[in-house]
């Protein structure tokens, strides 16, 4: 198989809410609109999330619902700066506050206006525990 793109698309009650939600505040551009539907791309990156409305006929019936196991995760360079944007300034709601972890993140949870799970990352190095575990160097040592 050769896959050509790969992008989450999340089932939302407000299609544009949502979208304006990922534009605002993770710089996602619209690349297609229309009232059901929303693609986004972030150019920069090149990542790409779309926004479908859960009552369209193209979602079977048995799975139009609310998003639910999913968490997003965006790694970030400054997740302390993303933090006080985010959860001070903005007042997203908070459902997980930043802290590290040994295997080796420091991260915060939010949550999009439909609850979709948001984990803010930054990769920082492990504890020797894990350490062995990851097959790349993905930290920076400081």
């Amino acid at each position: 198989m050769n896959i050509k793109s790969f992008y989450p698309v999340l089932m939302s009650e407000d299609v544009e809410l949502t979208s304006d939600f990922y534009k605002h505040y993770f710089g996602f551009n619209s690349v297609f609109q229309v009232d059901w539907y929303t693609s986004l791309r972030q150019e920069k990156a090149g990542y790409e999330l779309a926004i479908i409305d859960k009552n369209h006929q193209t979602i079977p019936a048995q799975f139009s619902k609310h998003v639910q196991g999913l968490i997003l995760n965006f790694e970030v360079e400054n997740v302390d700066e993303v933090y006080a944007n985010l959860i001070r300034q903005a007042k997203l709601p908070l459902h997980m506050d930043i802290r590290d972890e040994e295997f080796g993140q420091r991260h915060f949870i939010t949550s999009d206006p439909d609850g979709v799970l948001i984990d803010i990352i930054k990769i920082i190095p492990p504890s020797q525990t894990f350490h062995e575990h990851y097959k790349e160097s993905i930290w920076m040592d400081d």
